[in-house]
């Protein structure tokens, strides 16, 4: 665990000695493939003053766009690779990604839960690790419906809620939301389970005064349009708090959905020991917490270690965490044609 106890060693208090001193041979810059919550000065600037290696970061939304940018680009243009944790595997078969050694990162500070070997090792190798995650759950106005009504996963068709609804306009999360409503896991969908889930979806649908992206149905929620947002959660709702207090979230009691995302480094990156002190820096403690409460959207931190304040772990509901993980699913991954199948069925819902 060589690794490990280096990225541990702090003279600061929050940023590893391993990244205080960048090496004589150390790249100056590195690129990165991300999402958006990694863009954020603050997480990145404390990386670069403590090595001297600048990020330049492209974010993106969707695996195939990603896909299409690196089909586009020149071996070794990338270094670093952030991704959805279901879509590792899929990134891997095409050669994209370098195998990591775990010794070189403090798992052992990750839930078993979050860690998905299943999907971040193939062959015996690992290709990425855990670094944050949440849930499509609901997220909800206090002043409009209780805590008790949010976690009850019924209200969301229940007649008296008719036009305080907005639902996330994604398939996946929703349809798995529903499937766990009807107690069926969302990775054992079959196409014979659609018929009910399609019933609840139109009770659902009924209900909705809108169906929109992240940015529509949270807007829709905050300025009081409606009351519950199905498919919300910390995403939507626990960078606001401290602005909107009235807004909250929470998994359903039945349980629900866990979108998780993973970081790894390019098989092609020509700077590969720079990109790994990088994923480095953003398992460890302090990296955590600012990858958390990124600008962009928050999240919950895969480890466990994140210097997170109270205020900060409160807005995450950082103490229910072991309950929710444990009810709780990662994305359905389907075959192409169960997919096309989902996505049949949710533009028929939403043509009604």
């Amino acid at each position: 665990m060589n690794g490990y106890c280096a990225l541990l060693a702090v003279t600061t208090g929050l940023v590893p000695a391993l990244l205080l001193a960048a090496s004589p041979a150390a790249a100056e810059e590195i690129s990165a493939l991300v999402w958006c919550d990694h863009t954020d000065e603050a997480f990145l600037k404390p990386f670069t003053d403590a090595t001297g290696i600048t990020v330049n970061v492209k974010d993106y939304e969707g695996t195939g766009t990603a896909l299409s940018l690196v089909d586009q680009s020149q071996p070794g243009d990338w270094d670093v690779f952030v991704v959805d944790t279901t879509d590792v595997k899929r990134v891997v078969a095409r050669g994209l990604l370098a195998p990591l050694n775990p010794d070189d990162f403090p798992l052992s500070d990750v839930p078993e839960a979050v860690r998905l070997p299943d999907y971040h090792t193939v062959d015996g190798k690992m290709y990425a690790v855990p670094e944050k995650f949440g849930y499509n759950a609901i997220a909800f106005d206090k002043s409009k419906v209780t805590e008790a009504q949010a976690r009850d996963i019924t209200t969301l068709w229940n007649p008296a809620f008719k036009g305080q609804v907005a639902i996330y306009d994604y398939y996946l999360p929703i349809i798995g939301q529903v499937a766990v409503a009807l107690g069926k896991k969302p990775q054992d969908l079959t196409e014979a389970d659609l018929p009910a889930i399609k019933e609840k979806l139109l009770a659902m649908r009924e209900n909705s005064a809108l169906v929109g992206d992240i940015v529509t149905s949270q807007t829709a929620l905050a300025t009081g349009q409606v009351g519950i947002l199905a498919g919300g959660g910390e995403y939507a709702v626990a960078g606001i708090a401290a602005d909107k207090p009235n807004l909250d979230w929470v998994l359903p009691d039945v349980g629900g959905i866990r979108w998780q995302q993973a970081i790894g480094v390019f098989a092609d990156s020509k700077k590969k020991a720079d990109a790994t002190k990088f994923v480095q820096y953003v398992l460890s403690p302090a990296g955590q917490a600012a990858l958390a409460t990124s600008s962009c959207y928050w999240g919950m931190p895969a480890s466990s270690k994140a210097t997170l304040t109270p205020e900060q772990k409160k807005a995450l509901r950082w103490d229910e965490q072991p309950t929710f993980l444990a009810k709780s699913y990662p994305y359905p991954s389907p075959t192409e044609a169960f997919d096309q199948k989902m996505q049949d069925l949710w533009a028929e819902v939403l043509q009604n």
